[in-house]
């Protein structure tokens, strides 16, 4: 089937992140692949990504449902859950609850619901392991919502890609331009939708090995500036994502700089 009016909810991996346009405008990202390839099939296509980066669930909730709700989509995909793994005072049945808030409130406004699992993220990260048992739990409940309210689920889980760390920034959390590709084609196939079969393919040569160096670099570089800000937030009282707004908040067209191509960069 075709679809008119796509809407994206959820956190800084339906945002986008680290996929800048070329001319580093905004982030671009799976989304706005999906978005560019369904458009070429449906001249009054229309697309909306609500995403904040930083937002747990239970905030996704209450800000960006009732937005979407409005905007009557005929397909959404949501991307959350890596920012209620992060926070502190995880407790697994609160976030489950969450996770099926959301999912129910998007199959009731949609006829066609995309969600999608946690990878694996204690293959490129040090301190990883001790997310993990976090991400099992949430997806379990990702998977039961999905079942549950008929939504259509992609299970990054098992993706092999997560040990390669080329398809990630340099954050080792969100996806590069290959992962976002990556992704984009599941999107695409799961929906029955043809597209570039290479962004599924292994990617040549080899990734650059880990060492102690580079831990240290991606510590340095990348985790303790997030924890300062999460240390300062918390004693000002600000939420994640709080002063950041939607990248694309009404149903628009895509334009000619969006268009989708297999090898654009």
């Amino acid at each position: 089937m075709n679809y008119h009016r796509f809407v994206v909810l959820g956190d800084s991996c339906a945002e986008g992140l680290d996929d800048p346009y070329p001319d580093q405008r905004a982030y671009r990202g799976w989304a706005d692949f999906v978005a560019a390839r369904l458009a070429q099939d449906e001249p009054g296509f229309r697309y909306a990504n609500l995403a904040v980066r930083g937002r747990r669930l239970d905030q996704i909730v209450p800000e960006q449902v009732p937005a979407a709700t409005r905007l009557e989509p005929d397909l959404i995909a949501l991307f959350g859950g890596g920012n209620d793994v992060m926070s502190r005072g995880w407790d697994a049945r609160t976030v489950a609850r969450r996770v099926d808030a959301a999912i129910r409130a998007c199959t009731e406004i949609s006829p066609t619901v995309v969600t999608f699992t946690l990878s694996d993220i204690s293959h490129r990260m040090p301190l990883g392991r001790r997310m993990r048992p976090r991400i099992v739990a949430l997806n379990e409940a990702i998977r039961e919502a999905a079942v549950s309210y008929g939504a259509q689920l992609i299970d990054l889980w098992p993706d092999q890609a997560v040990t390669d760390s080329r398809y990630f920034g340099a954050d080792r959390l969100h996806l590069s331009t290959h992962g976002h590709r990556r992704l984009a084609a599941y999107v695409l196939g799961l929906l029955g939708v043809s597209h570039d079969p290479a962004w599924l393919d292994p990617l040549p040569g080899v990734a650059a090995a880990g060492s102690w160096r580079a831990d240290a670099h991606w510590l340095l570089r990348e985790v303790l500036p997030v924890a300062v800000t999460r240390t300062r937030n918390r004693v000002i009282g600000r939420q994640p994502g709080d002063g950041f707004f939607p990248k694309r908040p009404d149903l628009l067209p895509m334009t000619r700089d969006e268009a989708w191509a297999p090898g654009n960069a």
